[in-house]
């Protein structure tokens, strides 16, 4: 660290520990990691990524860069084959690439302490002095994820908690704001609010008992993650209750995701249970809302989805269009038909 200045490190560090969602914080350590690595190396740029196990059964494997934009990695069998015995062993592993690079890998800690992730960090034997610093940032930013779980995650789940919630929505609805005065063109792009609420949850913890009703809690948060992307905020409200965060172009298509969602719920079988359903409400986030009035207009469509059937995903924007729902703006209520 002779040529590095610690004034730059620790400030990378003060960065990345104000970060609060699992995403945001793996992007500060790749660049953390990556300013490091390459003001102590002279020549070609080396490069960090994070390659994340998003599906344990299917083997799918994201990678995520300093550019914050998760995609399907696409490598060879033989490095997945690396990452995968990486993570399920927990330990560090180095790899030769085709063209020679080594390429050394370091498990990673996220959410409720499983490990479902490696960071990438091109290598060369010049390097080998880095290590020890690169293992001491590593264990900062495991120690930080813990104490960040273990205050903004359900501890069940492992999702993101209601106090977290209040955090994210503002945090979005600032950003809206801030784009909103740039006359930024961010037509293409919608955020939306869904409240997805497990149906008849009490009869099953009545009839099963609440362990296997905290299985099946559970295994529906494992079906939401492989569902959607890592980019998308997803929370346990508590109870039976979960919310998310979406970016999609229109309404029409998030109720596509949507409803591929719901079908694989009611397609999935849960161990004692037998088959489960899911009913949704959700919402387009304007930037000039309150966070009351987003989940408000959420909660009124997931009301109308349990009122007419269940198992059943709406929109709160489309009722009002078809007339199913009323707005009434004079007294802020709405009522059903």
């Amino acid at each position: 660290m002779q040529t590095y200045c610690i004034n730059s490190l620790l400030s990378k560090l003060v960065t990345l520990t104000k970060e609060r969602d699992d995403l945001s914080l793996q992007v500060a350590l790749i660049k953390t990691l990556s300013d490091f690595i390459n003001s102590e190396h002279v020549g070609a740029e080396k490069s960090v990524v994070i390659y994340h196990l998003k599906d344990i059964k299917k083997q799918i494997i994201t990678v995520l860069t300093a550019e914050n934009n998760p995609n399907s990695a696409v490598i060879s069998a033989e490095f997945k084959q690396v990452i995968l015995n990486c993570i399920q062993t927990d330990s560090r592993s180095t790899y030769q690439s085709e063209n020679n690079h080594i390429i050394k890998l370091h498990p990673l800690r996220g959410e409720m302490g499983h490990i479902d992730c490696v960071i990438a960090i091109d290598s060369d034997h010049a390097d080998q002095h880095l290590d020890v610093p690169i293992g001491m940032i590593l264990e900062i930013y495991q120690n930080f994820v813990l104490l960040n779980n273990e205050n903004e995650c359900d501890t069940l789940t492992g999702l993101l908690n209601r106090k977290t919630f209040d955090f994210k929505i503002n945090k979005i609805l600032a950003q809206m704001h801030s784009s909103t005065n740039r006359k930024e063109d961010k037509a293409d792009q919608i955020y939306f609010l869904a409240i997805f609420d497990i149906d008849h949850f009490k009869r099953i913890n009545d009839q099963f008992g609440h362990l296997i009703g905290d299985e099946v809690l559970l295994m529906f948060s494992q079906l939401m993650r492989q569902s959607f992307r890592e980019t998308d905020p997803l929370f346990r409200f508590g109870g039976e209750e979960f919310v998310g965060f979406f970016e999609c172009g229109s309404t029409l298509d998030i109720q596509n995701i949507f409803e591929r969602f719901k079908q694989k719920v009611a397609n999935f079988e849960f161990p004692q249970v037998g088959k489960v359903t899911v009913s949704a409400g959700f919402t387009e986030i304007s930037p000039f809302d309150t966070s009351s009035q987003i989940i408000d207009r959420a909660d009124t469509a997931l009301y109308y989805a349990k009122n007419h059937g269940r198992n059943r995903v709406d929109s709160y924007e489309l009722l009002i269009a078809s007339g199913d729902l009323q707005d009434n703006k004079k007294e802020g209520e709405i009522e059903l038909f």
